[in-house]
């Protein structure tokens, strides 16, 4: 069946509007490593998905998962040992405060878990976000996805600040004034629900404002909104769903902030593909939620979810995937540099580990956002074999986020397709 036909089929079945990537989509049938293949035996250069975060069917992943599928797979209301290994494991790689764990299926339930506990601990409503923000799904996180709904939130016990950004900042303030300004707008949202009697429960945040495309985060800005938001009785919630597990550098995005966040909340990356996701936070405020509410997840932490997501943290450990991340980051930020003197239309480079934003502009002065350049240049790579995204309110910036086995040679492939694209683009003027 050829594309179209299927494309046609799609369209009847998940309906027109279901969302897909490139003008012409791509039929991938495998993946391994960094590596996916299309039906037609096309290989392309994965530098996208970070859900496979330790590679594409990681043969060790995917025994582990095996094995267990083929022993048992049922709810959590029974004991099971595989349950509380990764509990414990992955607890100690957190601070101590972070002591407990709750397991789910996606990163939209994590944070709505999260809401939800804010909510229960503080006896308020209002949640504070980004204006450039995305958290999940639900009905509850929806309420927050301001990248979707033009930059506004959805209902009156959501406000949304001006994503802190050292590139194109607020009332064109530098250093520590920047940050001060940013961190007063939380202290103004903050006013406002208590002047409408809303009163706060939390602020949601990446820790390195993935979504909102990786800007510079003003210096001390974290540091003072946290301040405000805990003076105010409220709980810091980090998204870690794309900062996590090794991205950055660090095994979670927040270790780079200086500040120790009061819920933590894990998705994507967490099982490799299989879906497995958690909220990790106190064990007070962690016993007040379940005492309060009940909750439990049918799904959520079942023996195969424990397996595949115990094999993702052997795997990080054994193949010294984070020095990896460290490694091959700080090679692609020079020759990406690099890059940068060479084409004015990229304006700003922006990395933390793994995760990788090139800011493209038509002016260097004006930093007029270059959308066009940006559909370009991943249509050109596509072609090339090279697999990446978009993000920025604009949809300017270039985003990578490959496997984090991405190695030297991955990166040589990317970086020529990308300067083959930029070169044209030129060409064409």
């Amino acid at each position: 069946m050829n594309n179209n036909e299927l494309l046609a089929r799609r369209y009847r079945a998940m309906s027109q509007y279901a969302p897909l990537f490139y003008d012409k989509p791509i039929h991938i049938v495998k993946g391994e490593g960094v590596w996916l293949y299309d039906a037609d035996g096309k290989k392309y250069l994965d530098m996208y998905n970070n859900v496979p975060t330790v590679g594409h069917c990681h043969p060790y992943v995917v025994k582990r998962i095996t094995e267990q599928v083929q022993t048992l797979n049922v709810h959590t209301r029974y004991l099971h040992e595989t349950i509380i290994d990764y509990s414990e494991r992955l607890l100690s790689t957190f601070d101590e405060s972070l002591n407990m764990l709750v397991m789910t299926c996606t990163g939209s339930e994590s944070n709505d878990i999260a809401i939800r506990m804010a909510r229960e601990h503080t006896g308020k409503m209002g949640v504070i976000c980004t204006d450039d923000a995305y958290h999940g799904n639900t009905t509850v996180v929806d309420e927050i996805a301001t990248q979707f709904h033009q930059g506004q939130v959805k209902g009156c016990n959501v406000k949304s600040i001006p994503t802190p950004d050292s590139y194109r900042p607020l009332e064109g303030l530098t250093g520590k004034a920047l940050g001060l300004a940013y961190a007063n707008k939380v202290k103004q949202a903050i006013d406002e629900f208590n002047a409408e009697g809303t009163g706060l429960a939390a602020m949601l945040i990446c820790p390195i404002l993935a979504n909102e495309s990786l800007p510079e985060i003003p210096e001390q800005f974290i540091k003072l909104a946290a301040k405000h938001v805990r003076d105010a009785g409220g709980l810091v919630i980090f998204d870690e769903v794309q900062a996590g597990f090794g991205r950055t550098g660090c095994m979670w995005g927040h270790e780079q902030t200086g500040v120790v966040p009061d819920i933590v909340t894990l998705g994507k990356p967490m099982g490799n593909g299989h879906p497995v996701a958690g909220v990790v936070s106190s064990a007070k405020l962690m016993d007040e939620f379940r005492s309060r509410t009940e909750y439990f997840n049918t799904f959520g932490g079942n023996p195969v979810s424990a397996a595949a997501a115990l094999a993702v943290l052997d795997v990080i450990e054994n193949e010294g995937l984070i020095g990896n991340v460290q490694h091959i980051g700080s090679y692609l930020r020079a020759e990406l540099n690099k890059l940068k003197i060479k084409h004015s239309l990229i304006g700003d480079i922006r990395q933390r580990g793994l995760f990788i934003v090139v800011d493209l502009v038509l002016d260097t002065e004006s930093k007029e956002p270059a959308p066009q350049a940006a559909h370009f240049i991943v249509e050109s790579m596509k072609s090339q074999g090279i697999l990446l995204s978009k993000t920025g309110v604009a949809r300017n910036a270039l985003k990578m986020r490959p496997p984090l086995v991405f190695s030297k040679d991955n990166a040589d492939q990317a970086l020529y397709a990308l300067d083959n694209a930029l070169n044209e683009l030129k060409t064409q003027g």
